[in-house]
């Protein structure tokens, strides 16, 4: 008796104890339309507690194109690195445990990368937001993007190379992730909320680009994103913006080295533009009402990570 054919595309959904919010991203790929031999949904648990993961999976036991695995090592990269290994399909699409996936998804992103072609190895869409809080009116929209807000406009198009799109909404040809040596277990998320390192999706497309392939955008390919209020604080943005230079540090070294002293130039910029009270690490971390100012502020703060690690070298006027 011949076998049934392998899935066109696999959907995955790497989480790390949020139970809460991952069967809303289960449900939205289990009802997306197509047939249900079509995909599959791989779910990588990397929590710490293997019994209690094995108990949230049998809430999903019914599901006949679901497997649920659990990664005890901690990292969101090495999780993303075992759903491509585990994948049935030529195709993968992540999908993050607080996102959800419109009906139309994978239906999508699959038409897109036929349309593209072999040539495009990395493919994304929007990424609407759901705020769960009001948004605060001193986020600016040129700052979204740091909340996992993606728009790239209505018309489907590779990306140029200073585009990106997000891991919340990002698919892969299997094949094109594999050569690329899959996800830089360096990068990435790790555990809870203590560390906010990133990049991963940024490192791999940029390997797979050196290697020939394309990335390309799908305005079709929708996904919504749920909004955590903790993250409406100015204190995580700037968070946000200390981690990112990190990981910015971490994938491309040399480069941030030799910016270095422009990103020192850049905080002195701005710190002397403060009231002279304010001309120290206060001034980074003093509340912002307007939106361009506190937009300048965390810029500072990237800058100010960024030639810390670089290394300073300042010496008194004689």
């Amino acid at each position: 008796m011949a076998s049934a054919p392998p899935p066109r595309i696999t959907a995955a959904i790497c989480t790390h104890e949020r139970y809460d919010l991952l069967p809303g991203a289960i449900r939205s790929l289990l009802a997306q339309d197509l047939p249900t031999d079509a995909f599959e949904v791989v779910v990588v648990d990397n929590s710490r507690d293997g019994l209690r993961s094995a108990r949230e999976a049998a809430a999903f036991a019914d599901a006949p194109n679901l497997a649920w695995f659990h990664e005890p090592r901690p990292g969101l990269s090495r999780a993303r690195n075992l759903a491509a290994e585990r994948a049935r399909a030529p195709l993968i699409a992540y999908l993050d445990d607080d996102a959800r996936a419109a009906p139309g998804w994978l239906a999508a992103l699959l038409a897109a990368f036929e349309a593209f072609g072999d040539a495009v190895g990395v493919l994304g869409g929007p990424v609407r937001p759901v705020w769960l809080a009001p948004r605060p009116d001193w986020l600016p929209d040129e700052m979204l993007g740091d909340l996992t807000v993606v728009d790239l406009g209505p018309e489907r198009r590779l990306l140029t190379e200073r585009e990106w799109v997000a891991g919340a909404n990002i698919a892969f040809r299997i094949a094109a992730l594999r050569e690329a040596g899959g996800f830089d277990t360096s990068l990435g998320r790790t555990g809870g909320g203590a560390s906010l390192l990133s990049s991963e999706e940024t490192a791999v497309t940029a390997r797979i680009r050196a290697l020939g392939g394309a990335a390309a955008y799908a305005p079709d390919a929708v996904v919504e994103h749920l909004i955590d209020p903790a993250r409406l604080t100015q204190r995580w943005f700037r968070r946000r913006a200390a981690w990112q230079a990190v990981s910015d540090y971490l994938r491309e070294p040399e480069a941030r080295m030799a910016r270095g002293d422009d990103s020192w130039l850049a905080v002195k910029s701005y710190l002397l533009a403060q009231n002279p009270a304010d001309r120290t690490l206060r001034g980074l971390a003093l509340a912002k009402d307007d939106p361009a100012a506190f937009r300048w502020q965390v810029s500072a703060v990237y800058n100010a990570v960024t030639a810390l690690l670089a290394g300073l070298d300042e010496h008194d006027d004689l």
